[in-house]
């Protein structure tokens, strides 16, 4: 149950999505962990407040806040009017609380669910993002930021070591704080029969400061769809590695939708490096209705003791996983509605729920 509202105040335009229910995928997968009499902690919901031209000379601002059961995040973003000859420039600050349960989660019924660790990040960044120009099949975005972490624990409370004892920063103090500079490249490529896309991303913590972490974080992202008769055959390899100052909360986290289905989110493993399959066939039934069949594997190559604490042994991640299901695809007016059912290597069964493109 829940409500969606677009208002129009002068030039801006207001966005409203309010919903009263439980996220389901976050009620299936998570144990309860933070319990609040607060009844407007069960609503979620997102605002969003676009202006066209805030200053009358064509300048863009976007405001967005978006509420889970235990997370949330707002964004402010100001695009200055240039030619599309040069890069478009962004003005970017973001505030957001979300649970850290990819690394400090543990694994629960048979590495099926992930439990809280009692880790929460609050992250407030503010920078500069650069668009540059489509090329080709290719663009590519740079940014540079300041990032401030704070862990929390679930009473909202700064911590410096996890329920074990260990640090949850780099630095042992109760934050971390880092100037990144991304540079991020996709490449596309689409016809009748087929596409491919590539999406490389480098990430370098500069050290204006010698309390500042520095690093050097790589990952790309490589999918190949190929149509077979009526049906789609997508396959897709995730990797990336990390080097240098690293807190425990910047290890990649193997398992979850969107990665090892059939796991809980982060359950196969956290480490310095990582390497994910996916492949996926769907075949389609009438014009609304797809099934679906996919197979997931994921390693962290052995990374996992590197990552400081070792978290994913303190939890007993096997480091390995694979999980296999099948699936429905839905598309409506509504929206796209999909339905996964998932079995992992030992023999643990999960059902996830995922809704996208909603129509306002």
């Amino acid at each position: 149950m829940g409500a969606q509202k677009s208002i129009h105040a002068g030039k801006a335009k207001i966005d409203v999505n309010v919903d009263f229910t439980h996220k389901l995928c976050a009620a299936l997968m998570l144990h309860p962990f933070r319990n609040s009499g607060n009844p407007l902690s069960q609503i979620i919901g997102s605002l969003c407040i676009k202006h066209p031209s805030v200053f009358g000379g064509s300048e863009k601002l976007d405001v967005s806040w978006d509420k889970g059961l235990y997370d949330s995040n707002v964004l402010v973003a100001y695009r200055r009017p240039r030619p599309e000859w040069l890069s478009q420039q962004s003005f970017v600050v973001q505030h957001s609380i979300s649970p850290e349960i990819g690394v400090h989660g543990f694994p629960v019924d048979n590495f099926s669910r992930s439990g809280s660790g009692g880790v929460n990040l609050r992250r407030f960044s503010a920078g500069v993002d650069l668009n540059e120009p489509a090329s080709s099949h290719w663009s590519s975005t740079t940014s540079i930021k300041f990032e401030h972490v704070r862990p929390v624990n679930d009473d909202g409370r700064s911590i410096t070591r996890d329920l074990d004892g260990f640090p949850v920063t780099c630095s042992g103090s109760p934050h971390d704080s880092m100037v990144v500079l991304k540079q991020e490249s996709r490449y596309a490529k689409a016809n009748d029969r087929s596409f491919s896309q590539l999406s490389l991303q480098i990430e370098q913590g500069v050290p204006v400061l010698s309390k500042w972490l520095i690093f050097n974080r790589f990952k790309f992202v490589a999918s190949k769809g190929v149509k077979v008769g009526p049906a789609l055959l997508l396959a897709s390899l995730t990797g990336g590695s990390i080097v240098g100052d690293m807190a425990p909360y910047q290890a990649f986290a193997i398992g979850g939708l969107g990665s090892v289905r059939g796991y809980g989110e982060g359950a196969v493993g956290t480490g310095r490096s990582c390497l994910i399959m996916n492949s996926e066939l769907t075949l389609p039934v009438n014009k609304v209705l797809e099934c679906a069949v996919f197979l997931d594997s994921g390693t962290d190559l052995g990374s996992g003791r590197h990552v400081p604490g070792n978290p994913a042994l303190r939890h007993g991640k096997p480091g390995t996983g694979i999980g296999c299901g099948y699936g429905l695809r839905l598309k409506s007016r509504m929206g796209q509605f999909q339905v996964d059912y998932a079995i992992n290597a030992f023999q643990q069964k999960t059902v996830y729920f995922g809704v996208s493109n909603i129509v306002s």
